[in-house]
């Protein structure tokens, strides 16, 4: 296995230096897009800050809809939006596009969720003393799902790297590439398993990281 990985390890850097990249920017663009759509979720929901039980409909319709298309069919149906913000169909910065689309809706679900677990009592508390609906959300819903909004976090970083194993698998690069191109086309079964190997253990890096954060940043700890 050691002979196998000095041959291949710079191939596997640089694939697990593509994947983390396309990983890590779809993962940003899909909470700024993804974390408001959650907010007026919760905000718009019954009983909520901002009732509008037709926004809250609306929107959570479309994200739905955005959640049931599987991630190889989106990939292929926004090659037209691909080529017109990255400027190519493949490469690492082409596969962010429709990583970044997959993950926005999945990420409003997160976010709506553990904003949902906020007591009522708190939020009341905080109307009671003035505060704008501006302030609930940032002060309030924000601050006490914290820790709920960083296990969330750890959840869609490890299931985009998944989508962009299988983005690699069409011509994103990252690890994926590297299973199909040397482990399948070749034939070299033994590079197919060191390559899940790498992956399970940046996984496993990933979510030791955001568990000690999360346990870091919770009230209920301290």
């Amino acid at each position: 296995m050691l002979a196998l990985w000095n041959e291949f390890a710079p191939t596997l850097l640089d694939g697990l230096r593509d994947t983390l990249y396309m990983t890590g920017l779809a993962t940003l663009f899909a909470y700024l897009a993804g974390m408001p759509l959650g907010i007026l979720l919760v905000a718009t929901d019954k009983g909520g800050i901002a009732e509008n039980r037709f926004i809250n409909s609306l929107f959570g319709w479309v994200i739905n809809i955005g959640r049931s298309i599987p991630f190889v069919v989106l990939m292929l149906a926004v090659i037209p939006v691909t080529r017109l913000i990255a400027g190519k169909i493949i490469g690492p910065t082409a596969a962010v596009v429709p990583l970044f689309i997959a993950a926005a809706p999945f990420v409003a679900r997160l976010v709506e969720s553990s904003l949902a677990e906020v007591d009522s009592g708190v939020i009341e508390a905080a109307r009671c003393m003035g505060a704008t609906n501006r302030q609930i959300v940032s002060k309030v819903l924000l601050g006490e799902s914290t820790p709920s909004l960083v296990r969330g976090l750890s959840i869609t970083t490890i299931t985009l790297i998944g989508y962009s194993a299988m983005a690699g698998a069409l011509g994103a690069g990252g690890l994926g590439d590297i299973a199909v191109r040397y482990g399948l086309h070749r034939g070299r079964t033994d590079v197919m398993i060191l390559t899940v190997l790498l992956l399970i253990v940046v996984v496993c890096v990933i979510q030791l990281f955001f568990d000690l954060l999360s346990a870091g940043i919770d009230r209920r700890n301290r």
